[in-house]
């Protein structure tokens, strides 16, 4: 295993430690969010875990919870959510977040909206000084849009790139709207930006979370550094 994916696999393994027994919980996306899958779904089958629910934040992560046996469930069912845990693209100091290179960033903000709390797992490469240094911003437009609404993000600071399948098709949400990957480049005022984005018709989500989590858990080669907001 490379080490990165080692470092990946260690910090998801540490956030899963935080389960426990007849919780409601909310599954992410992305490669980091499926060693957390794997980890809870022997703990299930090892009965260490027991009455656990899961809301998968994608299509995608929902076929790797079924094909591992974690039992599913709604947020019609179960509208509040005891923990969730996910990755990220990008974490500042003050634990705000990029999110939305694996395109279900939609999803993942509500997970984390309707969580009492939500555990962010990275290695130490994502960490970074300022959102936007290292990741470019994605976000979600609706097609009928994309074009007036990709003017309006570059007029904002943020050239941007259609997000595309291998074979040239454009990439599509779970939703079946288009992904903008923004490189705004430091963003001084993240707020304020978020705001603009969220005025615009055409915009259905950005992927900047800004103080959604209070828990990231950082996986580098000195070991395990569990971060929170003080």
């Amino acid at each position: 295993m490379e080490e990165k994916e080692r470092l990946k696999q260690l910090a998801a393994e540490s956030a899963v430690d935080f389960i426990r027994s007849g919780m409601v919980i909310g599954l992410g996306t992305g490669s980091t969010a499926f060693f957390a899958i794997k980890k809870i779904a022997h703990q299930l089958h090892n009965n260490i875990l027991k009455n656990v629910v899961a809301v998968p934040s994608s299509l995608a992560t929902e076929r790797e919870a079924l094909r591992f046996g974690i039992p599913l469930t709604t947020l019609d069912e179960h509208p509040a959510i005891d923990l969730t845990i996910d990755g990220a693209d990008e974490v500042d100091p003050g634990l705000n977040l990029i999110k939305g290179r694996g395109g279900a960033l939609l999803r993942e903000k509500i997970l984390i909206q309707a969580s009492r709390r939500t555990i962010i797992i990275v290695d130490e490469s994502k960490l970074s000084s300022r959102l936007g240094a290292s990741s470019p911003v994605p976000v979600e437009v609706l097609p009928f849009a994309w074009k007036p609404t990709a003017l309006f993000l570059t007029s904002l600071g943020g050239p941007n790139i259609h997000r595309l399948m291998p074979d040239g098709r454009p990439f599509l949400t779970d939703q079946g709207n288009f992904i903008l990957d923004c490189n705004f480049g430091p963003i001084e005022e993240p707020v304020h930006l978020a705001l603009k984005m969220k005025e615009r018709a055409g915009i259905v989500e950005h992927g900047m979370f800004l103080g959604l989590v209070s828990d990231v858990i950082v996986a580098g080669q000195n070991g395990i550094n569990h971060l929170k907001i003080k």
